[in-house]
């Protein structure tokens, strides 16, 4: 035999020695010749399911205790009439508000509001609730809402939430700065669910919570055995002073119609729930009062929700489980960020719309971007209208832009007009501010933003202003 066939059987031989002693490591037991053969082999335990406690047909995911009210209705046809099963988060506890029903207020009115939502979803039956344990955080500005929740750590415990549950379907209040509805907490809840609805699915975001146990009986071992999930439809919700922008954007639900299970109207089933939430004036304080006096108009409005995306096939206006079957389906990943093409001196709005503009491409739901097509916003009468610009130079040279505002009349422009030097491929950040007469009317008005360089138009932005009543947060 040859030197090189003597070197073959010999690899052969400690090849096979190897794979013995790996069977003899693996097994922990010593074979008494050879491995026994396959049908021999003691059978592992089944695979543990995921645990159906926690299944949730329809995960909510709103900011503060009383939120989940602006579609108790539909969520009492859901869970009475169709028999689904519901879970809530929350993402703070309403600790800066006020407080209709005592002395309580913040970390003291926060545990309160925890309690009376828990109560008043726990008379729906609805018992998995959740908190993100995010600072209530008035005002209009979504990124400062994502900012004082601390962005990351309150979308880790969302996607957790997402895998444990599994919901099919995600219902959350509207990513979007509407008139009437633009409080940076609703919105906040809104951005958070739904980068969880796109990052649930994705094994390779927060790892850590889909990596099986080494050894499940080890209470040391600190990786969470959660299995990834897709859910199948996102939809969006309001509580907007105008709701034409709602109509046709998915499907709408009638508050007069008689459970055929509870055998009273939606809405009575509406004021019940809401009635939990007697820390609130305006919600469980005037639900208390119209079932005691038996006025419950307030209460029969219709709900309207918007089709974020579906990933199984729907009509935008189908019932909201139209199309879902149960059963996970395959991750689908979303666009993500892509740059936009630009070139030249050009403007925009900053701040929460230059972050949506982005945010809906990014997260496949574009469609969004259809539903206002002018930009709006609130203030209040005798108030301080703040608006961030973008002024973006993407040429090579330095540029010098004019920006000039032009409110309604009796209106007083307080910064912002100006002759901003734009460095080559920068953005220069331009606050401006637009002060409103304490005695404006309620109603739409209409402020402009006009940039202008080298003698030419670079950019304008019509803003519709809704001037409420009162003050409001800013």
């Amino acid at each position: 035999m040859s030197k090189r066939n003597d070197r073959r059987m010999i690899t052969l031989r400690v090849t096979a020695l190897l794979g013995l002693s790996l069977a003899v490591l693996v097994s922990g037991s010593r074979p008494a010749a050879w491995p026994l053969p396959a049908g021999q082999l003691p059978e592992a335990p089944p695979s543990s399911e995921p645990d159906d406690r926690y299944k949730a047909d329809i995960l909510v995911v709103v900011a503060h205790p009383d939120d989940e009210t602006e579609i108790t209705g539909y969520l009492a046809k859901a869970i009475y009439d169709e028999h689904k099963r519901v879970a809530v988060i929350y993402g703070t506890r309403g600790d800066a508000g006020g407080n209709a029903a005592g002395y309580e207020q913040a970390a003291a009115l926060g545990a309160e509001r925890e309690i009376e939502a828990r109560r008043a979803l726990a008379s729906f039956g609805i018992l998995n609730v959740w908190f993100l344990d995010g600072p209530d955080t008035p005002g209009q500005d979504v990124l400062r809402s994502l900012e004082t929740w601390n962005h990351g750590s309150a979308l880790g415990k969302a996607v957790r939430l997402v895998r444990l549950t599994r919901p099919e379907v995600i219902l959350t209040w509207l990513p979007d700065y509407v008139a009437g509805e633009n409080h940076g907490d609703h919105q906040a809840a809104g951005v958070i669910a739904t980068e969880a609805f796109a990052l649930a699915g994705d094994p390779t975001r927060f790892p850590e919570q889909v990596a099986a146990p080494r050894n499940h009986e080890n209470i040391g071992n600190l990786t969470e055995g959660l299995r990834v999930w897709q859910p199948k439809k996102l939809y969006y919700f309001s509580d907007a002073s105008h709701t034409d922008f709602l109509v046709g954007k998915g499907p709408e639900y009638s508050m007069t119609d008689v459970s055929p299970s509870r055998h009273v109207p939606y809405f009575r089933l509406v004021a019940e729930e809401m009635s939990y939430h007697l820390t609130q004036a305006d919600t469980g304080q005037e639900a208390k009062k119209a079932l005691a006096t038996g006025k419950l108009d307030a209460f029969k409005q219709p709900e309207r929700l918007v089709l974020g995306k579906s990933l199984v096939p729907a009509s935008v206006t189908g019932d909201v489980f139209e199309g879902v079957s149960p059963g996970p389906i395959p991750f689908t990943p979303v666009p993500g960020y892509q740059p936009e093409p630009h070139g030249g001196l050009w403007v925009e709005l900053g701040g929460p719309w230059a972050f949506y503009r982005r945010f809906w491409k990014a997260q496949g739901v574009e469609r969004l971007a259809d539903l206002l097509p002018v930009p709006e916003v609130s203030v209040g009468a005798g108030e301080i209208l703040h608006v961030p610009l973008l002024i973006r130079n993407d040429t090579p040279e330095q540029a010098e832009v004019r920006l000039t505002i032009s409110p309604p009349s009796g209106w007083e422009v307080r910064s912002g007009t100006a002759r901003y030097g734009v460095r080559p491929q920068d953005t220069y950040p331009a606050e401006t501010s637009v002060a409103v007469p304490a005695g404006a009317k309620p109603g739409w008005q209409q402020v402009s933003y006009l940039a202008e360089a080298g003698g030419r138009t670079i950019g304008s932005i019509t803003l519709r202003v809704n001037v409420a009543g009162g003050g409001l947060p800013q």
